[in-house]
């Protein structure tokens, strides 16, 4: 096992990494930005470094600040946690050539991943369903004008390197096709620096289901159950849950098998997700696999009694996987809600701004996942993500009912400030939703109900 880990991440996540390294008997570095120098994560770390001003292409983005903080610290590790450098293949290889241990897949595999349409074919190539679309990247208008015309519409389509929920376009019709390629292309070069796109089909009540899975190095792969993620907005999740609700249990273990083939066709190493749309018929098609821990993670552990952390740095450190798939049992049902500062009044505009009051809600099988305090002041800088709330109980019924609990003791408030709570219960009131037959299309839907978000 590792003797030192540096957390190349901030926030909530980072925290998250620090402690299950410290379980561990690991001790850990934390990186801080100038913007995060009272952060919780440089007071939890045994050792804490600044690797730069706020901005992330200076500071949690700068792979060659990030080595350095290692090589003063003498790290023989770095966890990248989500977002930032956490799917880069390069920055993996620069990790590699430093002597450190990158936790997460391969860099060859990671890159192929990474290129959504690159990972399409290689999933078509171990069987995996697909929604009919590009073979290739469209490369100009006309290219992808043929492609729609085969299909059919509503088309999306996306940036082949993207990712976060990030450079898509839904396009309905012929006449807004030209534009809708054209921005996303645009905004693909802006945010991904690569221009490539595809074209494929959209379905218009899709669940977005993913399956979490664990492989080592020694050829052995598992997965940990479902994950319902169609609580989204601009293709950004606010609600998670597991296991998926209102699936045929033969199509889950479909899916699961399907998810875990897929992986270990590529040489996948370590901690992932597949993330799948489910049609009305519950047909699954392949989207993406994430080569990384994701924001929803709490409610697998809650679900199935693992700890992902603790077994992501035993892969990354050699060892062979300790669970067997018949030792992975679901119980019950757990529940996240994102707690951003973001004003859904105004589109889920950021409001950042000070905390002067931050009391997060307890009690039986509740899990708060924050680096949010008293005092703390939420930067502009970075993901609006503040909290992470999450609930177990036997049932789904339950385990709702105890999220609203949760959510209405959450204290949070300061100047300019303002969170998602109110949002996410009306999200948690929806009779759709309750009756777990909702799809990717309920943001969208409460707001046409409403325009007016109620507190």
């Amino acid at each position: 096992m590792f003797q030192k880990v540096l957390i190349a991440n901030r926030g909530e996540i980072a925290l998250r990494v620090a402690r299950a390294c410290r379980e561990l008997g690991i001790r850990t570095v934390g990186v801080y930005s100038t913007a995060d120098k009272d952060s919780l994560v440089r007071r939890y770390t045994d050792e804490a470094v600044c690797i730069g001003p706020p901005p992330p292409r200076r500071s949690y983005a700068n792979a060659a600040a990030i080595i350095e903080a290692a090589r003063m610290t003498e790290a023989d590790a770095v966890h990248p946690g989500y977002g930032f450098l956490s799917e880069d293949p390069d920055f993996a290889e620069i990790c590699a050539d430093a002597g450190l241990v990158f936790i997460g897949s391969p860099p060859e595999v990671m890159a192929s991943l990474g290129d959504k349409s690159v990972a399409r074919a290689l999933m078509r190539q171990a069987g995996l369903p697909l929604l009919t679309g590009s073979a290739d990247v469209a490369r100009s208008i006309a290219d992808a004008r043929d492609i729609a015309d085969a299909i059919g519409y509503p088309v999306i389509i996306k940036a082949a390197a993207g990712g976060g929920g990030r450079g898509m376009t839904v396009v309905r019709s012929a006449a807004q096709l030209a534009t809708a390629f054209t921005d996303t292309r645009a905004a693909a070069r802006a945010v991904f620096g690569d221009d490539r796109i595809y074209v494929e089909r959209f379905l218009e009540r899709a669940r977005h289901v993913e399956v979490q899975i664990l492989c080592d190095a020694h050829g052995g792969g598992i997965h940990l159950g479902t994950r319902d993620c169609s609580v989204q907005r601009r293709h950004q999740k606010l609600v998670e849950e597991a296991p998926a609700p209102e699936l045929d249990p033969d199509r889950v273990a479909e899916m699961c098998r399907d998810a875990v083939r897929g992986a270990l066709s590529v040489g996948f190493t370590g901690l992932g997700t597949v993330e799948f749309l489910v049609d009305e018929d519950q047909n699954h098609y392949f989207i993406e696999i994430n080569s990384r821990i994701q924001v929803e993670h709490p409610v697998t552990e809650m679900v199935t009694g693992c700890d992902l952390v603790h077994e992501q740095l035993h892969v990354a450190a050699g060892t062979a996987l300790r669970l067997r798939q018949e030792d992975v049992v679901i119980r019950g049902v757990a529940v996240e809600c994102r707690v951003n500062t973001e004003d859904p009044d105004r589109g889920f505009a950021p409001a950042a701004g000070r905390l002067d009051r931050f009391t997060p809600p307890s009690g039986p099988f509740v899990r708060v996942d924050t680096h949010g305090f008293p005092g703390y002041r939420v930067s502009p800088y970075y993901d609006s993500l503040l909290a992470k709330v999450s609930v177990w109980a036997p049932s789904r019924a339950e385990a709702l009912s105890r999220a609203e609990r949760a959510l209405g003791e959450f204290d949070v408030d300061g100047p300019g400030v303002r969170t998602t709570i109110p949002f996410i219960k009306r999200v948690l009131a929806d009779t759709e939703f309750r009756k777990g037959q909702y799809s990717t299309s309920l943001v969208d839907r409460l707001f046409t109900d409403s325009g007016k978000v109620r507190r």
